[in-house]
């Protein structure tokens, strides 16, 4: 797996681009069903599918990592915000809305 700049050529970047978008879409697929087994768990702790605390912890989270990536924060927020409103509807399907 050679890094971006010992790409020769696009079809070599290309398939490089396809080898991660497959890996973050496995890590996507992992994610959901962590957030499957959150559905299950919440009732029994009595937590409803919305918790506004951990959202701000989770994109706390994310806005540290990527600057330590050197991304951009503000890509990554917006993208990791899409991924949270989705899960919580998910979970709201199962454990009713907030």
């Amino acid at each position: 797996m050679p890094s971006a700049a010992q790409c020769q050529n696009m079809t070599e970047l290309r398939a490089e681009i396809d080898r991660i978008d497959c890996a973050l879409i496995a890590l996507l697929a992992e994610r959901v069903g962590y957030i499957d087994r959150a559905a299950q768990l919440k009732p029994a702790a009595g937590l409803p599918a919305r918790i506004d605390e951990r959202v701000a912890q989770v994109l706390d989270n994310i806005n540290q990592n990527a600057t330590r990536a050197g991304l951009d924060a503000e890509l990554t927020h917006g993208l990791w915000q899409q991924i949270i409103d989705w899960s919580i509807a998910r979970e709201e399907r199962v454990l009713g809305p907030s």
